[in-house]
């Protein structure tokens, strides 16, 4: 069994929201974010619960559309794998969500510490937080569900992991870790490995030398060579 689980707090329609975005589109990306969670380990998705810390209609049920759009592109069925609850006794002036995605595999198929030495590390979107991240979703420089599905049917990718708040660095160093592997991340950099990524807008993937232009044919997403494993 493989959780992911991601929360929101002050984003979104509310009077004390610190940013404003539409209900829609905070339960769009939070979904993303747990549902890339679990497919990156292999793992097939079987359900997506929410825990709306806002009324259900109308704000709701706004947040409730993004998240089942997103779930129907990770291959869930909207109608009977999205379930949770929403606050039924209070008018909320600020919004509050966590959302958790439950998946299933099996072992010879977990993708978890399967990179392998002198992998090269490559980014996949580019780190996007706060208001960047909507522009560069329209540009489409966000990761997303279908480009975690395509990196795992390659059978030269040896392993993918989702790089979120805490940036691409720190999930450089949880990846290498769990393949028992050092890393090498050189000081110039074409995108900052330090910035927060977000709601999972970057993808970190690792794979031979010799099948970085292939990759970079098949996925239409801004790639960048981020360092090496050791």
């Amino acid at each position: 069994m493989v959780v992911g689980c991601d929360s929101s707090g002050g984003i979104g329609p509310k009077p004390l929201d610190k940013l404003k975005v539409s209900g829609y589109i905070l339960g769009k990306f939070t979904a993303r974010v747990v549902l890339m969670e679990v497919l990156a380990t292999g793992a097939k998705p079987l359900c997506l619960v929410d825990a709306l810390g806002v009324e259900l209609n109308p704000t709701g049920l706004k947040i409730l559309k993004g998240l089942k759009e997103e779930a129907a592109r990770a291959g869930l069925e909207p109608r009977f794998a999205v379930t949770g609850s929403s606050e039924k006794n209070f008018e909320v002036e600020q919004t509050g969500i966590g959302v958790t995605a439950i998946g299933l595999t099996t072992k010879d198929l977990l993708k978890i510490g399967t990179s392998q030495p002198r992998d090269l590390i490559v980014a996949i979107g580019i780190p996007s937080v706060g208001d960047e991240v909507i522009q560069a979703e329209k540009e489409g420089k966000t990761a997303d569900c279908l480009d975690v599905l395509k990196l795992l049917s390659l059978e030269f990718v040896h392993e993918v992991i989702p790089a979120g708040s805490m940036g691409i660095a720190h999930e450089v160093e949880i990846l290498a870790k769990s393949a028992k592997l050092g890393f090498k991340l050189p000081d110039q950099q074409k995108v900052n490995v330090k910035k927060s990524a977000g709601p999972a807008t970057v993808i970190i993937a690792t794979l031979p030398k010799s099948n970085l232009a292939n990759l970079k044919a098949q996925i239409n997403k801004p790639i960048n060579l981020v360092g090496s494993l050791t």
